[in-house]
């Protein structure tokens, strides 16, 4: 199975906005080459300098159940899935993740969360404060020193997924 996680965000940007943004952010940071374009990661996605393939897409109507909606209490209108390439090193491919979505963040509105199959979330923004992940495995220093906004450091999980 696919190591894979997903950026989950509530804003007014269309998806196509936000994949505009990705393609700039990886061009500055050199995480994406010239040729992948926004159109190529709202289609069929593209892959990275590592090989994690990055796709943008318009977020479906919700389950009452779903639990970004039950656990975070808000509704998603746009996700970023970043599935990590096989025979590559995981932590650089969630570096250059990270390198991808902070300054995403910086760049739009509204609520966002970060989570590797609704279990473990990396980073929750709710109402405009940042919260990341006490985990310093999760949160390197050289992850860390990417982040320029305000944050605190605090665990969050999502309780519907672990009930019966």
């Amino acid at each position: 199975m696919a190591i894979a996680y997903d950026l989950d965000c509530a804003t007014r940007l269309t998806a196509d906005e936000v994949a505009a943004h990705v393609r700039e952010i990886g061009r500055e940071t050199g995480v994406l080459d010239a040729s992948v374009t926004a159109e190529r990661l709202v289609g069929e996605g593209a892959a990275a300098r590592l090989g994690t393939w990055i796709r943008v897409v318009t977020s479906r109507a919700p389950q009452p159940w779903d639990p970004i909606v039950t656990d975070l209490a808000f509704t998603p209108t746009v996700g970023t899935v970043f599935r990590m390439a096989k025979g590559v090193e995981v932590s650089d491919q969630q570096d250059d993740m990270i390198r991808l979505v902070v300054p995403l963040l910086e760049r739009m509105d509204g609520d966002a969360v970060l989570h590797s199959d609704f279990e473990t979330i990396w980073l929750l923004r709710k109402k405009g404060e940042l919260s990341l992940n006490e985990d310093d495995d999760l949160w390197r220093p050289q992850r860390l020193a990417l982040v320029k906004q305000p944050y605190r450091r605090e665990t969050h999980i999502m309780e519907s997924v672990f009930s019966d």
